[in-house]
């Protein structure tokens, strides 16, 4: 006998807001009514387990099929089914959760595999459907139960005939979202949230020809000695769908004191002028919850690819978002110390192997430095520079001793520490500097700027970083020049590039052959290059021009005509800036110009 009921909820508006605001992505509708299919099954198996039911013939599978003509979007399990008194106490009653219900009934199946734990995934599928109806047996020998309703707070109940064991939801698709009537949307929709489901999932379902869109059993939940490497690269390609081989991976397989499951992969990044962001998915009990959730994946982490299974992770009630919990930061610390140890694992035991990924890894560790101290603790030793020889050597090596208060007052300074951040654009930099017998490290990547500021503001009072072209007093020197010498080509230039605005000075180098270098004051460059970082605008660097005394080039001033001379000056300055940094439109046209008028003046 048909009979009708309202369906209890606590106001009359939360029908509404359950439609239209419970998740943020519609098309997570489909993960929840499969993930229900999914418990439905996981909770008859344990009765089956627990003696309380018989085993089923049948293979355990979720059925999903599409008539774009009915309009309707169906999906159908073979698991522990419904009465209607499970029905009316389920269904009708919003968030009153079956799965909770079910793990306090058989405290014995302890709850394991079962994801529902609020009751109102089933209703999230009124976000695109005007009408739903259930057809659902109980595993008890009680009648098939029909139920349906339009969402708008009442139901209809009723016996229908129903004869295999389990749930069928029919629902009918809204018109406005008819985009979910699509075999193609459908298909897309369970790869992407249901991808490692325990139980086979198929589309359209004819026969045993039909192949599951899911895999029942990810690599990740086996035991790390039982899977190859060529395993876990095929599950690499498939799942991330990148033909680069990875260039190593963590695999995560912990039961106490939470239970965590999965592997992350260092990828190939192909050296670019910004990290680009990987792709960490998190699942709850093989059901997909979101890509890189922050709480759970530090945002450096998520520069790998990866894929984390914890079923502890406390969930909201949309799935999508975790409640802020210390189980959770757990969880985080030990996937970061899983990371860490991996990585110096390899730097003791593979150091060649290391040196050779470090172009893919360095972005990304010492991001995650900055990012976080802790993790910049378990590193520090393993993070690595190359120098002018092109050898590695740990950035620790260069580390000078602290210096005390007292050293600092009396005027000693931290041990420095030269680098080039372009080898090939400041090549005659690296000359004087090879010439000199000096070495720098080679910092060339777009962090690198503000990671040796980490470092200093870390290692405080043992390191101070200069870039090639801030320092050549002293180290590259052949000799001291008289002041009257120095002075006098010093005020010849000056007059010379008056209208340059900029400081001039005189030094002996070894190499004879190089005019002049341009000094560039470290710290203006840094501030320039940090208010660029965060688009305030780029400043002025500070630079002086530094004739070589040795050069005959810059002596021949000294008996040139004016005229002539301050050609020679100009050109002087401009072979600088090339071998600083590449000249603008306008300096170009100056250049030529300049040349030109220079060679003219020497053939008459």
């Amino acid at each position: 006998m048909e009979r009708q009921g309202n369906i209890k909820i606590s106001s009359e508006n939360m029908m509404p807001i359950i439609k239209k605001w419970l998740y943020s992505d519609k098309d997570i509708f489909l993960r929840e009514i499969i993930a229900n299919g999914i418990d439905a099954i996981t909770k008859f198996k344990k009765l089956v387990e627990l003696g309380e039911a018989s085993a089923p013939e049948e293979e355990y599978c979720i059925k999903v099929s599409v008539d774009e003509k009915a309009k309707t979007l169906t999906v159908e399990d073979n698991g522990i089914g419904m009465t209607e008194e499970e029905v009316e106490k389920y269904i009708t009653q919003i968030a009153f959760s079956g799965a909770a219900d079910f793990v306090s009934k058989y405290e014995k199946a302890n709850g394991d595999g079962i994801i529902g734990h609020f009751g109102l995934g089933f209703y999230s599928a009124y976000m695109v459907s005007e009408d739903i109806e259930i057809f659902t047996k109980s595993y008890r020998d009680e009648s098939a139960v029909r139920w349906e309703s339009d969402g708008e707070s009442t139901y209809t109940i009723s016996e229908t005939d129903k004869a295999e064991r389990g749930t069928k939801i029919v629902m009918h698709i809204a018109e406005e979202e008819k985009e979910f009537l699509k075999e193609s949307e459908i298909r897309s929709l369970i790869q992407k949230y249901c991808s490692f489901m325990p139980y086979p999932i198929y589309l359209n379902f004819t026969g045993k020809d039909d192949k599951a869109l899911n895999t029942t059993n990810p690599l990740y939940l086996k035991n790390p000695k039982d899977c190859t490497d060529e395993e876990y690269k095929e599950f690499y390609r498939s799942t991330f769908h990148d033909y680069n081989e990875p260039l190593f991976w963590v695999h995560l397989n912990m039961d106490y004191p939470f239970n965590l499951k999965g592997i992350l992969y260092f990828p190939k990044v192909r050296r670019k002028v910004e990290l680009d962001r990987g792709q960490v998915k998190l699942y709850c009990n093989q059901v997909f919850i979101a890509d890189n959730i922050k709480e759970v994946i530090p945002e450096y982490l998520m520069l790998l690819n990866g894929v984390i299974d914890c079923p502890d992770i406390p969930l909201n009630v949309s799935r999508s978002f975790l409640q802020n919990d210390s189980q959770v930061k757990k969880i985080t610390k030990h996937i970061v110390k899983k990371v860490a140890d991996k990585l110096t694992a390899l730097f003791k035991n593979e150091r060649e192997k290391y040196e050779t990924s470090w172009p893919d890894l360095a972005n990304f560790i010492k991001f995650g430095c900055i990012k976080d101290e802790d993790f910049y603790d378990k590193v520090k030793d393993i993070i690595i520079y190359q120098n002018l020889s092109g050898e590695y050597h740990a950035i620790t090596e260069y580390l000078g001793e602290k210096i005390s208060d007292a050293d600092a007052e009396a005027g000693k300074e931290p041990k420095t520490v030269y680098y080039t951040s372009d080898v090939v654009g400041q090549a005659q930099y690296v000359k004087l500097f090879k010439d000199a017998g000096l070495d720098a490290i080679v910092c060339d990547t777009f962090i690198d700027p503000h990671f040796i500021s980490f470092i200093e503001y870390k290692e405080v009072g043992r390191v101070s970083f200069k870039r090639i072209d801030s320092d050549i007093d002293g180290a590259l020197k052949e000799g001291d020049s008289t002041e009257e010498e120095s002075k006098e080509i010093v005020e010849l230039v000056k007059a010379d590039l008056a209208d340059r605005k900029l400081e001039v000075k005189a030094e002996k180098f070894k190499n004879a052959n190089v005019p002049a270098i341009i000094n560039v004051s470290e710290f203006m460059r840094r501030m320039n290059e940090m208010n660029s970082f965060y688009a305030m605008g780029e400043g002025q660097d500070e630079i002086t021009l530094v004739v070589n005394l040795s050069c005959s080039v810059v002596q021949s001033l000294k008996d040139l005509p004016e005229e002539k001379r301050k050609l020679l000056s100009n050109q002087i300055y401009f072979l600088a800036i090339l071998s600083y940094r590449k000249l603008t439109s306008e300096e170009m046209e100056e250049y030529t110009a300049n040349n030109l008028a220079l060679m003219q003046s020497y053939v008459g």
